[in-house]
């Protein structure tokens, strides 16, 4: 058991059930009464992001998570499909567990497995990915306050928006937290 005042970012806990990893936690207190605390928290069996509020104290039940480096093969309609590295064993994982994460997947990217026991839960991505613009409209530079930006669209059929100078061909860093546009790869 782990009390919810040493719940930090990437903490994984079970609760009601389920598994969480922590997105997010703020902590307060507020005159006489019980400090507070309010965790983000994604539920790994279902891509759901919720928030958790708990009394100061409480405890919750770390999760122990395995995370095993896999290649992403393809995408077979329900369920993708993905490959051990050492091994070469295949799995599945519903699509519908990693709808994010596939605007960031192409063909043959490592990724790392996350498993609870022996039960496979969803996927975790680099920070950033290199992905190339496949479609970017030529922009002409109008009476604009701040910085123009133009809508691209990326191999993986994920559309962001990007500085003007970016042409179709380039390959550009995307942030797989927020989606956007980091810079040049």
């Amino acid at each position: 058991m782990i009390s919810v005042n040493d719940l930090r970012p990437g903490f994984t806990f079970k609760y009601d059930n389920n598994i969480y990893v922590v997105i997010e936690a703020s902590h307060s207190k507020q005159g006489r009464g019980q400090a507070n605390v309010k965790v983000k928290a994604k539920d790994l069996r279902n891509g759901s992001i919720t928030i958790k509020s708990f009394t100061g104290g409480e405890k919750v039940e770390k999760a122990m998570i395995d995370k095993i480096n896999m290649d992403y093969l393809y995408n077979a309609s329900d369920n993708i499909i993905l490959m051990d590295q050492e091994t070469f064993e295949q799995i599945e994982i519903p699509v519908d567990n990693v709808k994010w994460e596939l605007n960031f997947l192409k063909e043959g990217q490592k990724v790392q497995v996350r498993k609870f026991e022996s039960e496979v839960l969803d996927i975790e991505l680099p920070a950033n990915v290199e992905l190339k613009v496949v479609s970017a409209p030529d922009a002409v530079r109008g009476n604009t306050a701040q910085t123009a930006t133009k809508k691209v669209t990326l191999e993986t059929n994920y559309v962001i928006e990007t500085p003007l100078f970016i042409k179709e061909g380039e390959v550009v860093l995307v942030s797989t937290e927020t989606g956007k546009y980091v810079g040049r790869a």
